[in-house]
């Protein structure tokens, strides 16, 4: 018997094979590979077809961070969250399912005429729309560069004014590469961090902001398809509840012309607030390899770059805390008060949403890590409870008549109080009979528009909100259709 040749040592196999690619095992054939073919076209697993990808998309990479001008590498982040989203499959109703992109039309139609006896501000969206979690990214990512930029701006001129003199110069054209990288790395986070809350969200203001285009609503029909799962109500149930909730924010983003500019605002007061610890950075210095840009988004996720609170940022975060509860609440309660006689399960859906929006998911806790943010009402109970208290004392009309003015709107204080805020509105005669809500928004949204105007013929340097009554806030600090 003769004996068996040793095989080549070069085809002896590594558990993980270096940066995803190695050679292919000849006692092992593809399970789509048909007997009859043979050679490397048959499998895709051929090595160097394997590099070949690799090198592709590390040359996409770095001619787009040649091309970004910004912080941020939003056309890298763009393009990471869309192949995530793809790899995991059609995340939301084919382009041609008219049967979905129908029900949700449906759905908002009915949702807009339960509304109208719950609130007196009028329908907000133009349009209706079901979206793919792509069509999400998309749509939102010019919202998100404005909310990013700032923090991302503050972390690298921190990163570049921490490098000694010396080693700006030896490093001369090197630092505007590391700019880049730096822009790519945060692109990376971004992206990822987008393509988890597009897997989860299951309308465009979902996290309470106004990311979408103006007078748009849009939800997410294969996102909610997940939530109801488990849910044990109809899906027809659960997606006119939700359609109710969205046309409720549109109704408020669109008819209170002050409420979208400052939310963001304040946002991105908060994020142009953020220090970084300069002394952090010697710490690692040792950890980057100029080489691998995927070391400087290990550094940047590492929690030694944790940005240091202000006072004004806690001013700001708390501002920002107060309103968001304020809308949410608001919302909760008109939603309740126009579905709770027609949707069986609607207070049971109800109490679902409140704990979604008071947890969070795994997703947007990564993005609160990068945007140094927590976009959650946490306080939302107790601003539904003092809507709640203010409608049934004072009437659906008087109860709205306060978003007509930033200056007539319920403050932290006014939360742990809502009794007695309710008593001051009365005694004050603040919601008088005599006051026509919409003449009043109406009036507010011509101001906002002729300060607009005024602001555009204005240097960049000028000094708006320097008279705030609340303590000088700048451009956070202003607030359309003050007198």
């Amino acid at each position: 018997m003769l004996p068996l040749s040793p095989r080549p040592r070069t085809v002896v196999y590594m558990s993980n094979p270096p940066f995803g690619f190695g050679f292919p095992d000849p006692d092992k054939r593809p399970d789509d590979e048909s007997s009859g073919a043979g050679g490397p076209s048959g499998s895709g697993a051929d090595p160097f077809q394997q590099l070949g990808q690799m090198l592709s998309q590390l040359g996409q990479m770095l001619s787009q961070a040649g091309s970004s001008s910004g912080p941020v590498n939003y056309d890298l982040a763009k393009q990471i969250a869309l192949q995530r989203l793809g790899s995991e499959g059609q995340l939301g109703f084919a382009a041609g399912d008219r049967t979905g992109e129908g029900a949700v039309r449906d759905s908002a139609r009915l949702a807009e005429l339960w509304l109208d006896e719950a609130t007196i501000l009028p329908t907000g969206a133009s349009v209706t729309a079901a979206w793919t979690a792509r069509d999400w990214i998309e749509k939102t990512l010019p919202t998100w560069q404005r909310l990013c930029d700032p923090v991302a701006k503050q972390v690298s001129s921190a990163w570049m004014q921490a490098l000694p003199e010396e080693a700006k110069q030896a490093a001369g054209p090197l630092l505007s590469m590391v700019g880049q990288m730096g822009g790519m790395a945060f692109g990376s986070q971004l992206g990822n961090a987008l393509a988890g809350l597009a897997s989860e969200v299951l309308t465009s203001t979902d996290i309470g902001l106004p990311l979408g285009p103006e007078s748009t609503s849009a939800l997410l029909p294969k996102n909610i398809e997940k939530f109801t799962e488990g849910l044990e109500r109809p899906a027809s149930e659960v997606l006119v509840f939700l359609a109710a909730r969205e046309a409720a924010h549109q109704r408020l983003f669109a008819h209170v012309p002050w409420l979208r500019q400052r939310l963001l605002a304040t946002v991105e007061e908060f994020a142009s607030g953020i220090t970084v610890d300069t002394s952090a950075l010697e710490q690692l210095a040792g950890q980057i390899d100029p080489a691998n840009p995927a070391s400087i988004e290990q550094v940047m996720s590492s929690g030694l770059l944790e940005p240091q609170t202000t006072p004004e940022q806690k001013a700001a975060l708390g501002r920002l805390e107060t309103l968001l509860a304020l809308v949410e609440g608001w919302v909760d309660v008109v939603v309740a008060e126009a579905t709770g006689d027609r949707l069986p399960g609607a207070e049971a859906l109800r109490e679902t949403l409140r704990r979604r929006r008071a947890t969070g998911g795994p997703a947007e806790q990564t993005f609160a890590t990068l945007v140094g943010l927590e976009l959650r009402p946490r306080r939302m109970r107790s601003a539904s409870a003092l809507w709640k208290l203010v409608g049934d004392r004072h009437g659906m009309k008087s109860r709205d008549t306060l978003w007509s003015h930033p200056d007539l709107m319920p403050t932290a204080e006014d939360l742990d109080d809502p009794i007695g805020f309710a008593e001051r509105l009365g005694d004050t005669g603040a919601l008088g009979e005599g006051i026509d809500p919409i003449a009043e928004l109406e009036r507010t949204e011509r101001a906002e528009g002729d300060s607009g105007t005024v602001d555009k013929n204005k240097d960049d340097g000028g000094k708006e909100g320097e008279t705030d009554e609340d303590g000088g806030e700048g451009a956070a600090g202003r607030e359309p259709g003050d007198a």
